[in-house]
């Protein structure tokens, strides 16, 4: 993403640059020590971003991909696909206090990449740093902490002001800087950062608006990362960018393209591609309309929708049909509710079913074939996309087709980013059906609280029922691995039967790689961690499992 440049104020400018160019410089002496001009880089892809701002500061939106991870690295990363769990700059953690004390071994043996040894007074700075100027903690962690304070140089205390266990997957997430560095900073989002200073694998070795590049941190806690190179092109469009990828001259990509076996693996026998989900495509419906809010109509609607027509046509294969539950199957597997049935009535197709069902619950279809209510309200329905948004506005295309074949009428409304975004995130929703995301996590809990509960995060079909956001309440109160499961598995069995929403396919993440130089990738036999070159610190992680073909 890119955002607005904001100027440094003068001081602060001078104490950042003089710093980080030192460490440049440094960085740029050792790297020459294990790497020449004639070391082939790992060219990256994670999308056409056009040109780069050279910004690499990890509170702006407008940082250039890899100054998380790769640069800047938190305590823990918790995986969205894989479920795992990697230590950083933290080595394990344990709750007491009834789930509201958080205590994180730290590391030791860091260093900054200007030689500065990291303790846990560069947690404690990061922390109250976000705290001190609140745009800068996007995750909201001070809603819920009461204080961080260290426990010597290599241990950190996190107080809650209420036990919420699965909020520690933020605060463990949280990205930590160095403080003799950003203490002299002021607003951490008014910074241009030019000059990083991290602890993770790789250091910035040069930037220009086309092209920048890291090597490795030959200090690095890991150890030296075995790709001693890493570069990231400017690429303005997907053509430009597919077509690299098929030429071999990048290894690794995140790109959305169609017809990829012609275009891409058939082009090398050391191409390939993965696209595991990593959230739900769900059609929502806005549960304050009248006729929405009846079961009935979900159901139908739910029953009408070809959903594997929608798998092969609109999203060229790569989206599987989701599960009724919610969860992201394989994912989540570990989380099914054995004793549900692995498909239920109102989530296969069947249209006939689908019309019998309104029917039976006083609906009549007028002159125009459209079904109308016992009330004499017809089920004609609005359905807003992402004009641009190609596989969506397909499948959009599918559902109104569908629908219609069995007498209700939806308008398909193809809006402007900006626009389908306010009327369906906003507190005040201005839709009726609408197709969008999931936000997930390392398990069910986050799609379910970030969709379920009214103060999720996407809250989008406005769903308050009082059962789920007690079940919710009472997941995050437990670090009981087998207490959470029970949870999840009401709330499963809610989302399949009532359908607050309608799930559709599941959102692949996009990922292409070539393996001739480099085994160690992230495949479906070895799911090992979120393979997306755009995913901050799993990108990371990947680089530093990768080893030489031999």
């Amino acid at each position: 993403m890119l955002g607005k440049s904001v100027k440094l104020l003068a001081a602060a400018a001078v104490s950042l640059a003089m710093t980080g160019s030192v460490a440049l410089a440094a960085n740029a002496q050792t790297s020459a020590k294990h790497a020449s001009s004639t070391v082939q880089p790992l060219v990256m892809l994670p999308s056409p971003y056009g040109t780069f701002p050279d910004n690499f500061n990890p509170y702006s939106s407008s940082a250039n991909p890899g100054t998380i991870g790769l640069i800047y690295q938190p305590l823990f990363y918790q995986d969205n696909v894989s479920g795992h769990t990697f230590p950083l700059l933290g080595t394990s953690y344990t709750w007491s206090n009834n789930n509201k004390t958080l205590t994180v071994d730290l590391r030791k043996g860091v260093k900054w990449t200007d030689g500065v040894p990291f303790t846990s007074k560069d947690v404690v700075f990061s922390f109250d740093m976000i705290k001190k100027y609140p745009t800068a903690d996007i995750n909201g962690v001070w809603t819920q902490l009461s204080g961080v304070k260290a426990s010597g140089n290599y241990k950190v205390v996190f107080n809650f002001k209420q036990a919420n266990v699965p909020f520690a997957y933020y605060v463990l997430s949280t990205t930590i800087v160095p403080q003799h560095i950003w203490s002299k900073v002021g607003d951490p989002t008014k910074v241009t950062n030019t000059n990083p200073v991290g602890t993770g694998p790789y250091v910035l070795l040069s930037f220009n608006s086309q092209v920048y590049k890291f090597m490795s941190n030959l200090q690095y806690w890991g150890g030296v990362p075995v790709v001693r190179s890493v570069e990231y092109p400017a690429f303005t469009s997907n053509t430009s960018a597919d077509l690299a990828l098929a030429k071999g001259q990048a290894t690794w990509g995140g790109l959305f393209i169609p017809g990829i076996q012609s275009v891409y693996s058939s082009k090398n026998p050391n191409n390939h591609y993965w696209f595991p989900p990593n959230n739900v495509v769900m059609l929502y419906t806005n549960l304050q309309d009248p006729l929405l809010k009846n079961l009935v109509v979900r159901k139908a609607i739910s029953m009408a929708i070809d959903r594997q027509k929608i798998y092969m046509e609109g999203e060229y294969g790569y989206e599987p049909v989701a599960s009724p539950t919610g969860l992201i199957l394989p994912n989540n597997k570990a989380w099914l509710n054995p004793k549900l049935p692995k498909a239920d009535q109102q989530f296969t197709y069947n249209p006939s079913a689908a019309m019998k069902l309104l029917k039976s619950a006083g609906f009549k279809q007028n002159s125009q074939g459209i079904f109308v209510s016992p009330q004499g309200k017809p089920l004609n329905f609005t359905l807003q996309v992402v004009s641009g948004w190609t596989d969506w506005d397909a499948d959009a295309a599918l559902i109104a087709q569908d629908l219609k074949s069995i007498g209700i009428n939806v308008t398909v409304q193809e809006e402007q980013y900006g626009a389908y975004y306010s009327n369906i995130g906003n507190p005040k929703k201005n839709y009726q059906l609408a197709i969008s995301w999931t936000n997930s996590g390392p398990t069910p809990y986050y799609l379910y609280e970030n969709m379920l509960n009214p103060k999720g995060n996407f809250n989008v079909e406005q769903l308050n029922n009082s059962k789920i956001t007690g079940l919710l309440d009472k997941y995050s109160t437990t670090s009981n691995l087998a207490t959470q499961k029970q949870y999840i598995y009401q709330i499963q069995q809610y989302v399949a039967e009532q359908l607050p929403s309608i799930p559709l396919v599941y959102g692949a993440t996009w990922y292409e790689y070539n393996d001739a130089q480099y085994t160690g990738w992230p495949t479906p036999s070895n799911p090992y961690i979120n393979p997306a070159p755009y995913t901050n610190v799993a990108q990371a992680i990947v680089l530093t499992h990768l080893r030489p073909v031999k």
